[in-house]
């Protein structure tokens, strides 16, 4: 981190980037003082915009543009594990109000959404339907960040140990497959259903939260394991797609280039590659080449820089500018939809390899991805629109109003912190 920190009032700038973790991991863009307090001032509007959200039955509600609780849509796991995660890293870093989110995040993962009978989670505050790694993997990401606040003296925040304890259990149980080097999908409510399917996008927030749980415990085998699901799907099925990287497979890790034909904007399992998710799994990989908990070869970082080209360079490849959803295997847009969270991802892995490599390509791309989102995406209030339509306007096809804001944290706090540890971590040890 520069002495030019010093100036900003939400990080400090005593501990140098060397003495806090693994290289600067961002970019000359994001060491400007001026720069920094921009972020951090919508970070921290962003915080008091969701506020409003706690539920009194447990989990968040699902926000619309103005503030206020959508009609028709209710609580889930995966929001109140993300905001849980949201309001750990707020609350280390000091923002009134986060407290109170973190702790209400936890209770409601520790008991309205939690599974006594048969262990585990469910996706609803129904408790009915399938158990997911997806959403699972997400209650990992929560109990590192949440371990990271108490760690920082965060008053009233339930027990992180032992949520960190119980969810890495199930994980280690129930989704992670030894012998395949990755996660299994999903199960039925009493774990006597596997689904015969593998998916890309679980075992890729599988990555980031072994990332975050191995920093938060001080555990080396979580970052181990993520290297081990980055081998098989990046430097094996993406590198075999000129890094296109494949999203669906069945239970022996065969592809399905068809999955989903049918269902172009679905919001977890779209058909196609998806340009988003290369820029995530960049991120990923620059986390893990910065890591000294395992070691790894020098394609991890290529690989994320060949990933992040990839996505970059069909930028406005349907003559509007910003990134297309989806496309197919020709990298034909096949959703043309642009959503707020592949701008966050590009935000984090310009940054990162920017850091990293010191080339000047990734700065240009960093300053350019938050030029755009500033015409288009962040709001007044700190929140991010989730999608925009055809005219460049506020869209609703797959991910209408306010609900999330756990990318928008990426985009605003990563590019300050460290490539190493998981962010939380890291700036915990900042303050």
């Amino acid at each position: 981190m520069s002495d030019t920190t010093s100036s900003t009032p939400t990080i400090p700038g005593a501990a140098s980037a060397a003495e806090v973790g693994s290289g600067t991991g961002t970019t000359r863009w994001a060491e400007r003082p001026a720069h920094r307090l921009w972020v951090q001032e919508r970070f921290a509007r962003m915080i008091e915009f969701v506020g409003p959200s706690v539920l009194p039955g447990g989990g968040f509600a699902y926000l619309g543009g103005d503030g206020s609780p959508m009609p028709g849509r209710e609580p889930s796991l995966l929001l109140t594990a993300r905001m849980t995660h949201v309001a750990g890293l707020a609350s280390v870093l000091g923002i009134p109000g986060s407290e109170r989110l973190l702790a209400h995040g936890l209770a409601s993962l520790e008991g309205a959404f939690g599974d006594e009978a048969h262990g585990g989670w469910f996706g609803t505050l129904e408790r009915t339907g399938r158990k997911t790694a997806y959403e699972h993997v997400h209650v990992v990401l929560a109990a590192a960040s949440a371990l990271a606040a108490q760690a920082q003296g965060a008053a009233s925040v339930g027990d992180p140990q032992a949520l960190a304890r119980e969810v890495t259990r199930v994980v280690e149980e129930k989704f992670w497959r030894e012998d395949e080097g990755a996660l299994c999908e999903s199960w039925s409510a009493t774990w006597d259903d596997p689904e015969e399917y593998r998916g890309a996008n679980a075992n890729m927030h599988a990555v980031e939260a072994f990332l975050a749980i191995g920093d938060a415990l001080d555990e080396d085998v979580w970052h181990a394991r993520a290297l081990r699901i980055c081998e098989r799907i990046v430097n094996q099925h993406a590198r075999g797609r000129d890094w296109l990287l494949p999203e669906h497979y069945d239970a022996q890790w065969q592809e399905l280039p068809d999955y989903n034909i049918d269902n172009p904007n679905d919001p977890f399992r779209p058909y196609g590659a998806t340009y988003g998710h290369l820029l995530e799994w960049a991120r990923l990989l620059c986390g893990l080449h910065a890591s000294p908990r395992v070691q790894t070869g020098p394609w991890v970082l290529e690989a994320a820089e060949a990933l992040a080209r990839k996505a970059l360079s069909a930028w406005g490849v349907d003559g509007r500018e910003g990134l297309v959803y989806t496309v197919d295997w020709e990298s034909e847009p096949v959703s043309d939809v642009r959503l707020h969270w592949p701008i966050c991802e590009g935000i984090q892995a310009t940054a990162l390899l920017g850091g990293l490599t010191g080339d000047d390509e990734w700065e240009q791309w960093y300053r350019r991805l938050w030029d755009h989102a500033a015409a288009y995406f962040v709001d007044t209030t700190g929140s991010w629109i989730n999608e925009l339509d055809e005219d460049m306007k506020e869209g609703f096809v797959v991910w209408p109003g306010r609900p999330d804001v756990y990318h928008a944290t990426g985009a605003y706090m990563a590019p300050l912190l460290p490539a190493w540890p998981f962010m939380t971590v890291a700036a915990a040890r900042l303050g």
